[in-house]
């Protein structure tokens, strides 16, 4: 697979000592879904707003099938944490507010926003406020909008963390398939070694530098072995585990483990 995204030896600062991370790289490619996993206040946020071009790095490249686009905003689709909806939209307008900005036509904006929310199941909400929506439906309503921003690279802030362990695990699993479906390079950062190896093709573990205390760099890179059908059904057949459990699998513990052993 081509590389798609691309970040080359980024150091990013605050302030002129006060460095988050240094000399980092990494790079997504064309259809992958990759997850950065690190503990809390290692700059994860602070990495994806550098990709995104919100923030200028002290030193590095930002590449993005080659060309640079280092500190240049609006290349990539970009999911905040928060879902953000507008409350004083409907469903639909929310989804369609990228292209409204854009300059499309607001009819056709909605016809778009529709038929992608259709797409993605939620054809029965789109005339519903965001304050009758619950926490998932949101964030699934927060997914369109992303991807209506009309670039096929997406970044993702922790997506699922607010949400209670049901949900988080229903929406995981729908996000993992419309990923596929829509055809998106994603890189999404989360805490979480779980949802990392249900989730990614690859991952990035961050971890501390032994210099000056920086957060700095890739620990290392794990690839999990999902399942294949066939390897699930014969793991139903021998172990008498369940299909779709792959949090049951020595696979999934051992990619967790080398998660955990890195961070």
């Amino acid at each position: 697979m081509s590389v798609i995204l691309e970040a080359q030896n980024l150091t990013l600062a605050w302030h002129e000592d006060d460095f988050i991370v240094d000399g980092l790289s990494l790079e997504v490619r064309e259809g992958e879904l990759v997850c950065l996993v690190g503990k809390s206040g290692m700059g994860k946020t602070t990495i994806l707003h550098a990709l995104a071009g919100l923030l200028a790095p002290r030193a590095g490249q930002v590449l993005l099938r080659g060309a640079d686009i280092t500190g240049k905003p609006g290349h990539i689709s970009y999911m905040l944490q928060k879902d953000l909806l507008l409350p004083n939209l409907r469903v639909v307008d929310n989804a369609a507010l990228p292209l409204v900005l854009a300059g499309t036509a607001k009819s056709e904006a909605r016809d778009q926003a529709l038929a992608l929310l259709d797409h993605l199941g939620l054809a029965s909400v789109a005339d519903a406020w965001p304050a009758q929506l619950s926490g998932g439906m949101r964030q699934r309503v927060a997914f369109a909008r992303t991807y209506l921003q009309g670039n096929s690279v997406v970044l993702l802030d922790e997506p699922f963390s607010a949400l209670d362990a049901i949900t988080r695990t229903s929406l995981r699993t729908w996000f993992k398939r419309m990923v596929a479906e829509l055809g998106l390079s994603t890189l999404m950062i989360t805490h979480d070694p779980d949802e990392a190896t249900l989730l990614a093709d690859r991952i990035y573990v961050l971890g501390k530098s032994e210099v000056h205390g920086v957060y700095s760099r890739i620990a290392g890179e794990i690839i999990p072995q999902h399942p294949s059908e066939t390897t699930s059904e014969d793991y139903t057949r021998s172990n008498g585990i369940p299909v779709h459990d792959y949090s049951l699998t020595p696979e999934f513990l051992e990619a967790k483990s080398a998660i955990l052993a890195l961070l």
